[in-house]
């Protein structure tokens, strides 16, 4: 029997700190083959080594500006970037051969993420606001207690980040909301609490709260938490290294690899 090839993966962004874990990841792991990077094309570093940007050495796989031409050899491109350049990637990629994607950005808005599945006809597609292995067993974890806990129960989400992330609350924070609303057999977007601020009145039943901080170099910090008038719950996760998100994503990325054109969630990955 003859040995699988690598995956073929370009990453999008490679001089950012996900970009640089993704990239250090993929070129330590035999099961996967890096052959292109992207970058801004205000990136000084365009046309340098990734190797040199991550500290390693030479690789022979360079920064480039133009997605296209760096997913000339891909078959999954993985992106962690912004919305805006997520979507121009994809459109980008349509005359490329991949045909399958890895999207960790956040911050789309309702109507984005609409615009984002339909791609999904054209790609086999990996999204999800978290690709770590644990908090994909929270947000299971989660749907079981939103469940079985009744509306007497107040949902509330607590998130932590570093001072440097530009979107609220955390895709993580709306990843773990879509499960506690599954769990209670609604959408979010209906059970969806307003931050707190000022006069607001007493807590409805029934509905989910988010709670935002920003602090120094926080990689990543979620707690849910049920409170009846007797007792609460707490379910919570820790990054303790970014590195955890890239190796779920690179994770997602062999075996979306292997998919035919659709939208799938890490619990698909994982078999959860």
């Amino acid at each position: 029997m003859s040995e699988q090839s690598p995956t073929r993966i370009a990453v999008a962004g490679a001089a950012g700190r996900m970009g640089q874990a993704l990239s250090h990841l993929t070129l330590g792991d035999e099961a996967l083959d890096l052959v292109g990077v992207t970058e801004a094309p205000s990136y000084h570093g365009i046309g340098k080594d990734v190797g040199e940007v991550i500290g390693i050495g030479k690789t022979g796989v360079l920064l480039c500006s133009d997605v296209a031409t760096a997913s000339e050899q891909a078959q999954c491109y993985v992106d962690f970037t912004r919305p805006k350049a997520t979507f121009a990637a994809i459109n980008a990629l349509r005359g490329s051969p991949v045909r399958a994607l890895v999207i960790g950005t956040t911050g789309f808005t309702e109507d984005e993420l609409v615009a984002l599945k339909e791609n999904s006809k054209d790609f086999a597609i990996v999204y999800s606001g978290n690709y770590s292995l644990g908090v994909n067993m929270l947000s299971a974890l989660v749907e079981q207690a939103a469940n079985a806990l009744g509306d007497d129960w107040d949902l509330e989400i607590l998130e932590t980040h570093h001072r440097h992330k530009v979107d609220a609350p955390s895709g993580t924070a709306l990843l773990l909301g879509e499960a506690a609303a599954k769990g209670r057999g609604a959408a979010l977007s209906d059970l969806r609490l307003p931050p707190y601020d000022g006069l607001t009145g007493e807590r409805p039943p029934g509905r989910i709260g988010f709670s935002v901080r920003r602090s120094g170099g926080v990689i990543g910090e979620h707690q849910v938490t049920f409170g009846s008038m007797e007792e609460t719950l707490s379910l919570s996760h820790t990054a303790l290294d970014r590195k955890v998100f890239a190796r779920g994503a690179l994770r997602a990325a062999k075996w979306v690899s292997a998919q035919p054109p659709g939208w799938y969630s890490m619990r698909d990955v994982l078999g959860l």
